[in-house]
């Protein structure tokens, strides 16, 4: 389980530098949540002034954390993050309300806080409730341990069954003044983010108010973590939080008060590539994955149906598994693209496997040569593309395969 798996063949070489963000500080411990003898509590102690903004699942069964950071959101500051993995919270009823509480209020005693103040996330099984005791003391021993350069150790900590932490950084200019943009993120499994995915923390030194960071957010979202998919399931946990510390103020950068403010160019672009970064290292770490595959959808009637039918190819245990067999199986792309319940023309459609097109006009492409498309699909990283040839739309989405491995893991997740 989890720690204990072979990392991902797919995961990054290496780690990038992940320098400070002023203003945040983390640190890591063992609460024995679940299991013996790893990390599974992470803190991340914010200055005063940061502000706060997020995303969630849309699922109509969330977990008690997700509901205890929706009703502290409204107040768009922070200056805590307690998360833990090993247990959900999730379909606790009263007693997990409870232990979210106890939780905020056990992290309020170690750092001198309000419980108002603390944000909150847990990850793992669900429908077991959560021992919030277990954080008293080592709450305590972490607020005096945090340290602004513990990224890999935090991302570490809220792992559950990934096989590598997931970080990314990226730097941008705000009136002239640097500022940095940093995140992590943990999963591998139930992966069909609707509003964000499972647990991911983002914190940026820039002066932005809340409703602003809210509106970033939400936008830049979209074509990251709510485009990827490992398993077509929605968690009850989904959950993306950014934090503003707005210590480079100190430094001269202006606070931004407005989301069309032009002087947000540059951070807008650094924040699309963090989130689409952390992203697709969660694709990467998809369980028992072999293969990262990329659907891109051209040609549809607009772009919210090229991203449906990029989903609906993107989800199909018929494709995935033919990716796991190596096999450029393009009727069952046709049969995802028929079933997504958009418009298409069948004798329009076009289908390419890397750069080898292999369906043209509701036929099989003539030129097709099978054994160049055997060699793609033996790759590591496979690209499909669909046109629809029926107007401008167009979206990206991001996938794995599905191999007996994923079973093994789900079948194996509560032992």
């Amino acid at each position: 389980m989890a720690h204990d798996a072979p990392v991902s063949p797919l995961a990054p070489k290496k780690f990038p530098e992940m320098p400070a963000v002023e203003g945040v500080r983390f640190a890591s411990g063992a609460a024995g949540i679940r299991y013996k003898g790893r990390t599974d509590v992470m803190l991340a102690l914010m200055d005063k002034g940061t502000t706060v903004a997020g995303v969630f699942t849309k699922s109509k069964c969330p977990s008690a954390p997700v509901d205890w950071c929706r009703a502290r959101l409204k107040s768009g500051k922070a200056r805590a993050l307690l998360v833990n993995s090993g247990n959900a919270n999730a379909f606790t009823g009263k007693t997990g309300a409870a232990a979210a509480r106890l939780s905020a209020e056990v992290a309020a005693r170690a750092t001198g806080l309000k419980p108002s103040q603390i944000f909150l996330a847990s990850t793992g099984v669900i429908g077991e409730p959560l021992d919030a005791t277990k954080f008293e003391g080592v709450v305590d021993a972490l607020t005096e341990d945090a340290r602004g350069d513990a990224w890999l150790e935090a991302a570490r900590a809220i792992m559950t069954t990934d096989t590598f932490p997931k970080v990314a950084t990226a730097e941008a200019e705000i009136a002239g003044v640097r500022v940095r943009i940093s995140g992590m993120a943990k999963g591998a499994g139930m992966i069909a983010p609707d509003m964000a995915t499972m647990l991911s923390f983002v914190f940026t030194d820039a002066p932005i108010a809340a409703p602003v960071l809210q509106s970033l957010l939400a936008k830049s979202v979209q074509g990251s973590f709510n485009a990827i998919t490992v398993d077509s399931d929605t968690s009850t946990s989904d959950t993306l939080l950014m934090f503003a510390t707005g210590a480079a103020a100190q430094r001269g950068a202006p606070r931004i008060t407005a989301a069309n403010d032009r002087r947000l160019s540059a951070f807008r672009v650094a924040l699309d590539v963090v989130l689409l970064d952390l992203a697709q290292q969660v694709v990467r770490d998809g369980e028992g994955a072999r293969k990262f595959v990329e659907v891109e959808v051209t040609g549809a009637d607009s772009a919210k149906a090229a991203k449906r039918i990029g989903l609906s190819i993107a989800n199909s245990p018929l494709v995935k598994t033919a990716i796991a067999g190596e096999d450029a199986n393009w009727g069952r792309i046709v049969m995802a693209v028929g079933k997504a319940g958009e418009k298409a023309d069948r004798d329009r459609l076009a289908i390419w496997f890397g750069g080898v097109r292999v369906a043209h006009k509701g036929l099989r492409d003539p030129s097709y040569d099978e054994a160049q498309v055997s060699t793609i699909m033996k790759q590591e990283t496979i690209a499909i593309r669909v046109d629809l040839g029926l107007g401008k739309g167009a979206a990206k989405v991001w996938t794995c395969d599905l191999t007996k491995e994923y079973v093994a893991i789900n079948g194996d997740y509560r032992s």
